[in-house]
């Protein structure tokens, strides 16, 4: 069983956050600065607050026709009662499964005491799961090929 842990492990541990006090055209540029798809929102003891990813702010588009300039992150941002989290020791199955489920691309990981350890997107969960796929093919192909003896 793989676990987050190891896609943690692999990627880093680095979360770029925003405050919410903060306008939501400062949030477009930082995620077009950093390519990434969400930006966390963290207090000052680095809990989580909240999270903004690019649907939300083109569901405000929609909403307010293009004008972002003037609208603060805290009226767009999904607050932490309704964010969903995983957990360093969660199956990489399982994370794909709820992400999935409630059609989010993007999941902070917590550990056991809930500190935030991390963030992880469908992309990073998919990669992971690429990779062992392409491992299990190698051997098996290597077995077929008689590279290992019976």
């Amino acid at each position: 069983m793989k676990t987050i842990e190891s896609i943690i492990k692999k990627k880093g541990d680095e979360v770029f956050s925003i405050g919410d006090d903060k306008k939501l055209l400062e949030a477009v540029k930082l995620l077009n600065e950093k390519k990434i798809g969400a930006l966390l929102i963290l207090n000052d003891k680095k809990q989580i607050e909240g999270i903004i990813s690019e649907r939300d702010i083109l569901r405000e588009v929609d909403h307010d026709e293009g004008i972002i300039k003037n609208v603060d992150i805290k009226n767009v941002m999904t607050k932490k009662e309704n964010i969903i989290v995983a957990h360093l020791k969660d199956d990489i199955d399982y994370a794909m499964s709820v992400m999935l489920k409630n059609k989010i691309r993007h999941l902070p990981v917590l550990d056991e005491e809930g500190n935030l350890e991390g963030i992880i997107s469908i992309g990073d969960v998919l990669k992971s799961e690429l990779n062992e796929y392409d491992r299990e093919n190698k051997y098996l192909k290597d077995y077929i090929s008689g590279k290992y003896p019976v």
